[in-house]
């Protein structure tokens, strides 16, 4: 049970936190299994090898069970402190940079900044549409619940 290292696509959150972020388009390339991945699809990717979290959001959309999406990315924020957690979506980009400004709102970043900083330390064009800019507003106070 050790976090990232080095690897391509890994992301250090506020807090200290890291989390790898990849796309199912894209060759998984020379890194290690995670301890958890985070597949935000609209199908399940039946994934063999390593435990994974399935979250049903269709790409350019928000997660089809608001409940369902929060939960996965409070159990992987808190795996994230020790353990190697990996986000997947097709590009790698909008549903998994959305994400990853929830794990930065949870990381302590004020939701007005969350898009602003994920641009910057993930992806330039993370958080694709005005509906994940607005799911993510309205999350935000219930992520820490």
């Amino acid at each position: 049970m050790t976090g990232w290292g080095p690897e391509s696509g890994v992301v250090e959150l506020p807090d200290g936190r890291r989390v790898r972020a990849t796309g199912l388009r894209r060759p998984r390339g020379d890194v290690p299994p995670p301890d958890l991945a985070v597949y935000l699809l609209g199908r399940d990717p039946q994934v063999r090898g390593w435990p994974y979290r399935w979250v049903r959001w269709r790409d350019f959309g928000v997660p089809a069970a608001t409940e369902d999406a929060l939960d996965a990315l409070r159990e992987a924020h808190r795996r994230a402190e020790g353990e190697r957690v990996e986000f997947a979506c097709g590009g790698g980009v909008g549903r998994t940079g959305t994400a990853f400004a929830a794990l930065a709102v949870l990381s302590g970043v004020d939701v007005d900044d969350a898009v602003g900083w994920v641009r910057e330390h993930h992806h330039r064009r993370a958080v694709e549409t005005r509906g994940q800019r607005r799911w993510l507003a309205e999350v935000a106070p219930l992520l820490h619940g």
